[in-house]
């Protein structure tokens, strides 16, 4: 018999309840990895137990990150609730710059062993140090900055849009909430989006006639060479855009940007993310920003630990430190 549900995974609507039991077992394969003597969580050894204790998850949660990595559906994402995060017995959430992981606890743990199903687990040398596991905080510094650690609207936008390796997945797992309910992840997919557009738009979109401008810790002031924002099958194209950072060269494809900003700003929706839930989003299909929240900085605000997956480490092999998972 199964046991008392404590949460759900939703992929398009479709939810598979996790069992306590369920739940038990993520717990009991997170705590292997905290306790296991390579220390770090991102020691080469610590990151193969990592792989290997994957492989262990409850059969259906695998079912479902197996599903995502097949296929995101419309919405482009998986959100699993109920993982082992006590929000309780948590540490004050960090008030810093560049905030990450190092040392392994339950919640980055988990964070890894889902992201290690699906993939692997990268970084950027430029971003957050390095870190495989980095924390998203509002810093009282850059409240009103178009970052991670800002209080303010986050504009819509691929993750490191400008970066020619950009992450298949972003995995955002949330320790702590907003304790107003105001801050959220707002997501918005280009297959929900693309019905909204003309044959006109698309063809510019499709068009390389773009440019997007790197975040200043990869630069500020570089910009990549001309690429579109739609790419791919026109039917179901994969999307490149930061609506803060990729601007339109020429009058006609200014105006095709606004329009696609339009459509996803329509067709978007609120992931309020509660402690507990992770939240998977196809970084090819989907775009993510944030809505405004007041954090306090008082130990007690918003905290997700955010990871970053690759599907094939081999086509980046040339842009690592080493063998490593970090890219350049």
């Amino acid at each position: 018999m199964n046991s008392v549900a404590t949460g759900t995974v939703s992929i398009d609507g479709v939810s598979l309840e996790m069992t306590t039991e369920e739940r038990t077992t993520v717990r009991r394969l997170a705590q292997e990895l905290v306790q296991n003597p390579c220390g770090l969580l991102d020691d080469p050894d610590w990151l193969a137990e990592a792989r290997r204790l994957s492989c262990r998850l409850p059969v259906r949660l695998i079912e479902a990150l197996r599903g995502l990595r097949q296929d995101a559906g419309e919405s482009g994402l998986l959100s699993i609730t109920g993982l082992p995060v006590d929000e309780h017995t948590l540490p004050d959430t960090p008030t810093v710059k560049d905030s990450v992981q190092r040392t392994p606890a339950i919640p980055s743990a988990v964070a890894m062993l889902l992201g290690q199903q699906l993939g692997e687990v990268v970084a950027y040398r430029d971003e957050k140090h390095g870190a495989l596991v980095q924390d998203v905080v509002p810093v009282r510094s850059l409240a009103g900055s178009q970052s991670n650690a800002g209080s303010v609207p986050l504009e819509l936008h691929n993750e490191n849009a400008f970066h020619p390796y950009r992450p298949d997945l972003v995995g955002l797992l949330c320790l702590r909430a907003d304790r107003d309910g105001k801050g959220g992840t707002l997501v918005a997919s280009i297959r929900q989006a693309l019905p909204l557009l003309d044959e006109t738009e698309l063809a510019v979109l499709t068009s390389p006639r773009f440019v997007t401008a790197a975040p200043p810790s990869f630069g500020a002031g570089n910009a990549t060479t001309p690429h579109p924002v739609l790419s791919g099958n026109v039917k179901d194209p994969d999307i490149r855009v930061d609506l803060n950072a990729t601007t339109g060269l020429d009058d006609e494809a200014r105006a095709a940007l606004d329009r696609l900003g339009a459509a996803l700003t329509k067709v978007s929706s609120v992931l309020p993310l509660a402690s507990g839930e992770m939240a998977f989003l196809d970084n090819r299909l989907v775009v993510h920003g944030r809505t405004d929240f007041t954090p306090r900085y008082d130990g007690r605000d918003r905290w997700l630990h955010r990871v970053y997956v690759h599907f094939d480490s081999r086509r980046s092999a040339a842009h690592r430190i080493g063998p490593g998972p970090v890219l350049i």
